[in-house]
């Protein structure tokens, strides 16, 4: 099976190369500055945001670069929160290609997730010079933060196929989905410390997997330490399951597609 899946994967990359080059086209057509909103984006929405939750928090985050620590997980959440909104809609919006041709149903949600994945290792690079300007601690442990993106990836393509088959048979999924990300946006610690939340909050906020990948990459930008067992345990099997599932849920579903949307 796992052969199948990369001879699968192998043949049809120049399909899935087109379809991601397709997107940046589209999304930066017309636009002045195109791909530098990758870059000016991040900062922008980094800013409004520090200007309106530094004061905010600032008795509850004594000590921590504020900017550092909201930046890390904008980029992340970010992340997230665009690449499962457009694999959602990947299949639906592309229901012409599915009647025409044969094509592996499974490319369109991934496709998005890695287009999305190239925005944000754009968006490091603002996060970067934040470091550098804010002088934020640089240390050897950076090396470990492509497992936290692995991680993070692994989980939004599971959250993405999952969302991508429910939305083909409840199209209300698509205006569900954003009530949920809006939510689930402030069960995160993007702009806040989960200390200032009582302990039992605390305790179930942390079984949240975008709380652990966020705590991951926090851990070496502004603590300049290596990430405990636990959280690559946490971090990897969190990625690994929810990858998994959205991977059977997806199989299971996909051909009945054809007959709805």
């Amino acid at each position: 099976m796992i052969k199948n899946i990369i001879i699968n994967f192998k043949k049809y990359t120049f399909l899935m190369n087109q379809m991601i080059a397709r997107d940046f086209k589209v999304k930066y057509k017309r636009s002045v500055l195109g791909v530098l909103w990758s870059l000016l984006y991040p900062l922008l929405m980094m800013s409004v945001m520090a200007i309106v939750f530094s004061q905010m928090f600032k008795f509850s985050m004594e000590g921590v670069n504020y900017l550092v620590y909201l930046m890390s997980g904008l980029v992340i959440f970010n992340y997230f929160s665009e690449a499962s909104n457009t694999a959602m809609t990947s299949i639906v919006s592309n229901f012409s290609l599915l009647t025409k041709v044969y094509i592996p149903k499974y490319i369109f949600p991934l496709s998005k997730c890695l287009f999305v994945g190239i925005n944000f290792l754009l968006s490091l690079i603002p996060l970067l010079l934040i470091i550098l300007l804010t002088h934020a601690p640089i240390s050897i442990y950076y090396v470990f933060l492509p497992y936290a993106f692995i991680c993070l990836f692994l989980f939004t393509v599971g959250i993405g196929f999952i969302m991508s088959a429910i939305s083909v048979f409840l199209r209300d999924m698509f205006y569900i989905y954003g009530i949920l990300l809006t939510i689930w946006n402030y069960f995160t610690p993007v702009f806040y410390d989960i200390s200032i939340l009582p302990q039992k909050l605390q305790f179930l906020f942390k079984f949240n997997p975008l709380y652990q990948y966020i705590t991951f990459v926090r851990t070496i930008l502004l603590d300049a330490q290596m990430p405990t067992l636990q959280s690559f345990i946490w971090c990897g099997s969190s990625a690994l399951i929810v990858c998994l599932i959205g991977c059977l849920v997806f199989k299971s579903k996909q051909d009945k597609f054809i007959y709805y949307v």
